[in-house]
């Protein structure tokens, strides 16, 4: 794929809606909507982000996994004999095989007759607005990569179409050596629009308080994102810390941990993981006693002991700790109302704790109040936290 501007699972949501808006445009005026190619590595999330986009958008979702079928008339239905009749007045209309019987009972006449295909299984009775997600596009055979190529094109295929307001996406890996793909040549790129998408440790960190992944974990991968490549995609190492979440005390089960390391994110990793705890950073205070606990004096001495201060201040736990502190807080206000004990601690860390710098206390207020203003606008009620968001 040609050079592009790579995009998070963020940012791949809002450019797919503004191609399901524009594709609603040019379809009223009888346009056929742009087919959509989303191309990143393994275990990024694409079929996830499309997914979650079309709860948002209340649109139904078809995922075919191309690599995974092997009749083509379950990707674009199977041929079926079709008979045009007519009955005494002239009046004609196309029936399948199945239906002659009655309609020669009835007086009709067969006037012509074609090869049709019926509608596959997974489109039947589908209404009006959806996606329709070409999974692993190029891992299929290329029997079904051509096939697919009058839906992407024109959203139809010989005697069926898709409703009005569906959508094409296409989701590929990269053509670069690393995995079992065929190429894609000019005829079948010109028929949609490519993006590429990249992995965000921020992104995933929002995600994986959401899911409720290990909060040690969460620490890991936000202090070592590089950690995520090609061979240790974001799939395999949540599998890996899935698999460890139970554990109580990390450096009791160490041997054991490295075990499962070792097979599921490899040797490298796995060893980067156990000098994380050795280091004892799996011991970092959680934002869910940060904004809970009623001992304001704890948390703050709690933080010291984590960021330290003065020439032992570590900047690169402050910003993990107000990543997480951001994170938590939206899941809350997601999840119902936030509690007043919890915008009275925010205003705290963010104006009477020296864990933070002022460019941090300004970012987890920005942020906050960014991703739900309504449940956290009473923190504009207060006069410094005011004065330090305007500076």
């Amino acid at each position: 794929m040609s050079e592009s501007t790579q995009l998070n699972v963020d940012e791949l949501k809002d450019f797919l809606k503004h191609m399901v808006k524009n594709n609603q445009h040019i379809q009223n005026e009888g346009k056929v909507p742009v087919a959509v190619n989303i191309e990143g590595d393994a275990g990024l999330g694409k079929t996830s982000a499309i997914v979650q986009l079309g709860k948002e958008l209340d649109m139904e979702v078809v995922k075919i996994n191309l690599s995974q079928i092997e009749e083509l008339g379950d990707l674009v239905g199977f041929p079926v004999k079709e008979f045009k009749i007519a009955n005494k007045d002239g009046q004609s209309t196309w029936i399948n095989e199945s239906q002659m019987d009655a309609a020669m009972k009835k007086g009709y006449k067969v006037v012509d007759k074609r090869m049709s295909h019926a509608a596959p299984e997974w489109i039947q009775g589908k209404s009006e607005g959806g996606f329709l997600v070409l999974d692993d596009y190029t891992r299929a055979d290329h029997r079904f990569m051509q096939a697919t190529m009058e839906l992407i094109d024109r959203q139809e295929y010989i005697s069926w179409s898709l409703p009005k307001n569906w959508h094409v996406i296409l989701t590929t890996n990269p053509d670069n050596g690393e995995y079992q793909v065929t190429s894609l040549d000019d005829a079948q790129r010109t028929r949609f629009i490519s993006t590429e998408v990249k992995f965000d440790s921020n992104v995933w960190a929002r995600w994986a308080e959401n899911v409720n992944i290990d909060g040690r974990c969460i620490n890991f991968l936000l202090m070592n994102p590089e950690t995520v490549t090609q061979k240790v995609n974001p799939r395999s190492i949540t599998t890996f810390f899935n698999s460890i979440s139970s554990i109580d005390k990390f450096e009791d089960e160490l041997p054991l941990i490295n075990m499962i390391g070792d097979g599921s994110i490899g040797a490298e990793p796995s060893a980067l993981f156990a000098m994380f705890i050795n280091n004892k950073l799996d011991k970092i205070i959680s934002p869910e006693q940060i904004l809970t606990n009623d001992d304001w004096n704890y948390v703050k001495g709690s933080l010291t002991s984590c960021i330290g201060k003065d020439d032992d201040f570590r900047a690169d736990i402050s910003s993990i700790i107000s990543t997480r502190i951001i994170n938590f807080s939206l899941m809350t206000a997601n999840k119902g109302s936030v509690p007043q004990k919890m915008i009275d601690r925010i205003i705290s860390l963010v104006t009477d704790c020296d864990s933070f710098t002022d460019d941090l206390r300004y970012y987890m207020v920005k942020e906050i109040l960014n991703g739900h203003k309504a449940k956290f606008s009473k923190l504009m009620l207060n006069q410094k936290v005011v004065a330090m968001t305007v500076k």
